[in-house]
């Protein structure tokens, strides 16, 4: 189990990267040991903590494990309180474990739940105790929802680790913050020249637009320092969703943008003349992007992804203009055919898109893969922006600041549901994410065609989601603030 404390130690100070090919090899002869013994040996010989951190980190690296592993706790509450009440260490790993859960697994969902009020009620009697703030940040925001990089790693459980291995790699891990952040101003320098360069900023609709925000998505989920190409690029078609998102949103009149889609269907410039001229420089800022982003593709990797990307493209503009017809005509759509158009509006697919060709196993990519991307919406993508999607419009309920006109898909299913209450819809869509989230956990364990870079990167972008959302409970968005502020002064200064 050491290797498994250090691991542990290692993803929470966000350095796992240095340390791939170790963990990835620790990971695989745990995982044969448990597939090649009987389950009950393990769990006989090991503490809780053990067992359930064992789980949490297998299945966090991709590897199946059943969720019988804790069927010896089957047992009513009383018994399991007796047993487990006072033992805050495993009650956290169990708690951490359970937020992996996929569809059925509800027996680990129940002991979840358990711990959570056990560990409720603990704090209520030792709010003074050395390890209450640990415990209360670990109850608000699991690990398996957050960003390491982002986390607060001042609170550790006193016990987690030894103090030699922890100042070994806490130093690792400031020596890392510092290269992440030089490497990050420099990359913000080239995105605002870019932005400069590519002239919409002399738009006066797009004047005050902050390329900084974009970047912001990447600069996250690429969490390799070596991926610093990649985060750049990526911002690009980033921007172009944004702007054009507001285009539809804010500046285009239904003709116009009726126009601009068919253009965009067509991928030609041809036949919009008489758009204005905004909308016409944004029109050929996307087709020169994307026409290079799939040229350096096709440099590195020998394949061209430009067929796909269009498509992309298409899928994203036809859901904006679904959006706008339903604006244009007053009424609200019904509430799954608002979901269903939503987790396309939100741009997710084309941004996952890009991302899957930046990643170095393009090289060896199949038709298949290729023909999944472009028919379907992978399972992958659909539920990262489902639970982007929901999450946005639960969070503008809960503050009341609703931005989208087109109102939201709480809007929507309360005006099929008369006799629902706010708050019941918001408990309502709440257990949507959740449920959503499993299917994520499905995802990253299933073999499909994408490669485990990419389904992390899929799932680094579901963290994101409640940071770039700004869900004032998360104490991670101060961290996140805090390092895009340092980011802000060198850009400011570069421009």
């Amino acid at each position: 189990m050491e290797s498994f404390y250090l691991m542990d130690i290692i993803q929470r100070f966000g350095i796992e990267h240095y340390f791939a090919e170790e963990i990835k090899v620790a990971l695989e002869n745990l995982h044969l040991i448990l597939n090649t013994n009987p389950i009950i040996d393990f769990v006989s010989s090991h503490e809780l903590y053990e067992v359930a951190l064992a789980f949490r980190l297998l299945r966090q690296g991709g590897h199946y494990v059943n969720a019988d592993l804790f069927d010896s706790l089957k047992c009513n509450k009383r018994m399991f309180e007796e047993k487990h009440g006072e033992d805050v260490k495993g009650l956290i790993a169990l708690y951490e474990a359970s937020q992996l859960s996929i569809e059925g697994e509800d027996s680990l969902n129940d002991v979840g739940y358990l711990c959570c009020e056990l560990l409720h009620a603990w704090l209520s009697r030792n709010q003074e105790h050395k390890d209450a703030l640990y415990v209360a940040n670990t109850l608000q925001n699991p690990l398996h929802y957050g960003l390491s990089r982002f986390m607060d790693k001042n609170t550790f459980m006193h016990d987690l680790k030894a103090e030699k291995d922890l100042i070994c790699l806490e130093e690792l891990a400031k020596i890392n913050s510092g290269i992440v952040r030089f490497m990050n101003q420099n990359e913000t320098i080239e995105v605002s020249k870019w932005w400069k360069e590519l002239g919409l900023d002399k738009e006066v609709k797009f004047s005050g637009y902050q390329p900084l925000k974009w970047y912001t998505w990447p600069m996250a989920c690429f969490t390799d320092p070596n991926f610093s190409e990649q985060r750049i690029e990526l911002t690009k078609p980033i921007s172009l969703i944004y702007v054009i998102d507001d285009i539809f949103d804010v500046h285009g009149t239904l003709d116009q943008l009726t126009i601009f889609t068919d253009a965009i269907n067509r991928w030609e410039t041809t036949g919009t003349e008489q758009l204005p001229n905004f909308m016409k420089i944004s029109l050929n800022a996307l087709y020169d992007i994307t026409n290079k982003f799939a040229e350096n593709v096709y440099k590195k990797h020998g394949f061209n992804p430009i067929d796909t990307l269009k498509k992309s493209w298409i899928r994203l503009l036809n859901a904006f203009m679904e959006e706008a017809h339903w604006l244009n005509s007053g009424h609200l759509p019904k509430a799954e055919d608002y979901l269903n158009n939503g987790i396309v509006s939100t741009g997710v697919h084309v941004v996952l898109e890009h991302a899957f060709f930046l990643l170095d196993h393009v090289s060896g990519i199949t038709k298949e893969t290729i023909d999944i991307l472009d028919e379907n919406f992978p399972n992958v993508i659909y539920s990262v922006a489902k639970i982007l999607r929901l999450s946005d419009d639960l969070e503008g309920a809960k503050s009341g600041d609703q931005n989208g006109l087109d109102g939201s898909y709480l809007d929507c299913y309360m005006s099929e549901h008369q006799d629902i209450s706010s708050e019941d819809v918001q408990r309502h869509v709440a257990h949507m994410i959740s449920n959503e989230w499993k299917c994520l956990n499905q995802e990253i364990l299933v073999t499909n065609q994408f490669s485990s870079s990419f389904s992390n990167f899929c799932l680094n972008a579901a963290r994101m989601v409640p940071l770039m959302y700004h869900y004032k409970s998360n104490p991670s968005l101060s961290n996140l603030q805090e390092h895009v502020n340092s980011l802000i002064n060198v850009s400011v200064g570069c421009n």
